[in-house]
């Protein structure tokens, strides 16, 4: 299941966010989006991981505070076309 993750502090990086979510299972990928132009992070990122423990760091991580910040946690949707 591919979880989208928003509300990222901008000095999270890919790493930090593997680590967040490996104590529910394990990660296939995570990864955080950064501005093509500057490199910064964009406050977002997606992690792809086994669907029961997905459900689990939902339940855990959504609305938690990393660095003064609320996270939002949920399945990712598919990008709407512009």
């Amino acid at each position: 299941m591919k979880l989208f993750v928003g509300n990222l502090p901008w000095s999270v990086t890919d790493q930090d966010l593997e680590e967040m979510f490996a104590p529910f299972g394990g990660v296939d990928s995570a990864k955080v989006i950064t501005d093509r132009e500057t490199g910064r992070s964009r406050g977002f990122g997606f992690v792809e991981m086994a669907d029961d423990s997905a459900r689990s760091a939902i339940e855990d991580l959504n609305e938690s505070e990393i660095q003064g910040r609320k996270l939002t946690v949920n399945e990712a949707r598919d990008r709407k076309r512009r």
